[in-house]
């Protein structure tokens, strides 16, 4: 990863008064890091609603819960579009999980990679992205979406069998949604002026993200974990240090920015053109047009 010299944020701690009041969703937002974010934000006055499977804060009344399977399109499509965007301040995409050592399918026929960790949120984007901030006022705060994947490292994915169906190896099926989200985040920035579009890259935290590719609870699962653990900052601190980059001015006009675990500033992934970008997107929509198809 490269720094992006063309501005800095500096790191502050969050107040009260900025957060209060402010309308956010966190999308995978029930374990890890996702729900890191919820219990800081909420805890500064915050009306947070999580998105996903399985709720662990119901002592927290700021925090509402809705229950989605988003490995399935159509469940994306559903909750995108009973969400009120045109209310929203802060829109958060957590990261998703690692491909399996051998190849799964959702009931829709998509690669469960692809669908959980990138393509829900193109769906979703695509519903939500045009309502965001609707009918606001100039000089009011302007919504913000965040994606989190690993940006910047270069990673450009290739789309001519996107839903692996052809050959099927892990780890370039993951890098795919490495690259599906960074592509998002540059696409709704050039795409969208009413919201603004920002990636994230949390680097190596201890969640439980590598389960499907070590396999839960596994030797191995718990070996590389408790190394990270020992190594890296737990959800509950990066949380703590990348919260005000959510509210921070300096982002203002920066659309399609990304930051790294720092909260510093990165470029974006060199191969990544417009072109590219285009192909990617095209390839995207017509795994998800045929597991509409199939569903219906």
């Amino acid at each position: 990863m490269k720094k992006d010299p063309s501005f800095q944020f500096k790191t502050t701690s969050l107040t009260r008064s900025t957060v209060a009041g402010k309308r956010v969703v966190i999308v995978g937002g029930t374990g890890g890091i996702g729900r890191a974010f919820s219990r800081e934000l909420a805890g500064l006055g915050a009306s947070v609603l999580v998105v996903g499977q399985t709720f662990r804060d119901t002592d927290i009344p700021s925090i509402e819960f809705w229950n989605a399977d988003l490995s399935l399109m159509r469940e994306a499509q559903r909750i995108a579009d009973l969400l009120p965007a045109e209310e929203l301040d802060l829109l958060i995409f957590t990261t998703g999980i690692f491909a399996s050592p051998l190849r799964q399918e959702t009931p829709e026929g998509i690669e469960r990679d692809l669908a959980v960790s990138y393509l829900n949120r193109r769906v979703m984007l695509q519903s939500i992205a045009p309502r965001l901030g609707a009918g606001r006022s100039a000089g009011q705060f302007v919504p913000r979406v965040f994606l989190m994947g690993y940006p910047g490292g270069g990673q450009n994915g290739s789309y001519d069998d996107l839903n692996a169906e052809r050959s099927y190896k892990a780890m370039p099926v993951h890098m795919n949604t490495v690259a599906g989200n960074e592509m998002l985040v540059l696409e709704g920035a050039k795409r969208w002026a009413n919201a603004s579009f920002y990636g994230l890259n949390p680097g190596l935290i201890k969640t439980n993200i590598r389960d499907n590719l070590l396999g839960q609870g596994s030797f191995k699962s718990r070996v590389l974990e408790g190394l990270i653990g020992l190594l890296t900052p737990t959800p509950q601190e990066y949380a703590k240090r990348i919260a005000p980059l959510f509210f921070a001015p300096e982002l203002d006009g920066h659309s399609g920015a990304m930051f790294d675990r720092k909260g510093v500033a990165i470029l974006p992934s060199s191969g990544l053109t417009d072109e590219h970008i285009g192909r990617f997107m095209a390839a995207s929509d017509t795994v998800i047009q045929k597991a509409n198809r199939a569903h219906h």
